[in-house]
């Protein structure tokens, strides 16, 4: 079968040199699904015959990225890199890793692949597509599909199961029921999959899927939530779809960070300790779950809906004061707030919930709210007459309220003064 498309002129040359010297190669994978869906695609990876020692004389500028598994990083003109994959066959896997042997043919190495969607293979030189499983008429009837046995697929790697989800959420299409059965049925055993997979399945669905909470839905109706992750398992439905109304352009941290907001915050952080999240990230998710647990309610309440006012408009409740604001600014912290109160609007989706994330946006950068925007420090409250000691941070706290609750106090002088006034009397 041919078809219309073409691959990048870089790619069709790293085809034709390794065609010209013989070697059967052919484009595979992601590059090829989304050329078919008429999506412009930059990463092309390729199927050859010729083995990672061949490939390595063929081209000079070369990465051996996976040479045990026959795969070579071969870099085009452009300096974008294309992994050149052998011909392989599955010969023995443990339910994650496979030991592979060579010398398969195209056909061999499209049938222990995961999807029919990802199983087709296309010829740049002659135009022509290898479709074995019908990959393509799933693409057009919006259909996950796993190559040949569901459930053989499914135990020669687990990770499969997770990639159909997104897949399926990715392209908002139906899993075929037997793949589906397969993913439910994998849910067990995906304790075999290393941490680092499961988060890059979770950033990777955050990232490139325009309604996670699809995703998030099969994860929990398959079992995969509550085994990979327990602290979300129990979450309302909500706040999967408030995953929704946070666009893709934005980072994927703020969409994990909704995903586990509202969860016990100890959970949450020996979850993101359990995914391996980077220390920054499992610090962000963790301090705005904690943060959440503290004034979450609070904000629920502010921000919402009221009666039915005279005429049908809604009344949103009582509007927090920009003293309230800036004690809930100084829990979150500064560099903090802006994703914070973002996620609050997503979470309520309610006008006075947004009008909350700007009041909070400006307030952030223009008041006061942490120890180090007080017009004193430390030094000062000591050459004052404040005992050094516990006495000074104590102090510095007070005067942040203070600051906090009316920001025109925060003067060197009015500081001073009430520093000395909150200091105990001395015994004569």
């Amino acid at each position: 079968m041919r078809v219309a498309f073409r691959a990048p002129d870089e790619v069709t040359d790293i085809v034709g040199t390794l065609q010209r010297a013989g070697h059967e190669t052919w484009c595979v994978g992601g590059a090829v699904r989304d050329a078919l869906r008429g999506n412009a695609h930059l990463d092309w990876d390729l199927a050859t015959s010729a083995t990672p020692d061949i490939v390595q004389r063929l081209f000079k500028r070369t990465v051996p990225v996976g040479v045990e598994f026959g795969t070579v990083g071969v870099l085009d003109k452009k300096g974008r890199m294309h992994e050149v994959t052998t011909f392989r066959r599955d010969v023995k896997t443990d339910g994650r890793h496979a030991v592979v042997e060579f010398g398969a043919s195209l056909d061999d190495d499209l049938a222990r692949r995961d999807l029919t969607i990802n199983a087709m293979a296309f010829d740049p030189s002659s135009g022509d597509l290898r479709d074995p499983f019908d990959g393509q008429t799933d693409l057009k009837r919006g259909i996950v599909r796993a190559v040949g046995d569901a459930a053989t697929r499914m135990r020669e790697d687990r990770l499969r199961a997770l990639r159909a989800l997104r897949f399926a959420a990715r392209f908002e299409f139906n899993i075929e029921p037997a793949t589906w059965a397969a993913i439910k049925e994998s849910a067990p055993h995906l304790t075999r999959l290393s941490a680092e997979r499961v988060k890059q399945e979770l950033e990777k669905t955050m990232q490139q899927v325009a309604r996670p909470s699809a995703a998030m839905e099969w994860w929990w109706e398959c079992g995969a939530l509550a085994v990979l992750v327990p602290a979300v398992a129990d979450a309302p439905r909500e706040r999967f779809e408030a995953l929704d109304r946070l666009p893709m352009a934005e980072l994927a941290l703020n969409r994990l960070s909704l995903l586990f907001l509202g969860s016990d915050p100890r959970e949450v952080a020996h979850a993101v300790k359990a995914l391996r999240f980077s220390n920054a990230d499992g610090a962000w998710i963790s301090h705005l779950a904690a943060v959440q647990a503290e004034i979450g309610a609070q904000i629920a309440a502010a921000v919402a809906p009221g009666a039915s006012a005279p005429g049908g408009s809604a009344l949103g409740a009582a509007a927090p004061s920009d003293a309230e604001i800036r004690r809930w600014l100084a829990k979150v912290g500064r560099t903090r707030a802006a994703a914070f109160f973002a996620l609050q609007a997503a979470l309520h989706n309610t006008d006075a919930a947004r009008a909350l994330a700007a009041r909070a946006d400006e307030a952030a950068f223009r008041d006061p709210i942490e120890v180090a925007d007080l017009a004193v420090d430390g030094e000062d409250l000591v050459a004052a007459g404040v005992p050094k000691g516990p006495a000074v941070g104590k102090t510095l706290r007070h005067l942040l309220d203070a600051v906090i609750a009316d920001p025109a106090v925060n003067t060197r002088g009015r500081l001073l003064e009430l520093a000395l006034t909150a200091q105990p009397a001395k015994e004569s």
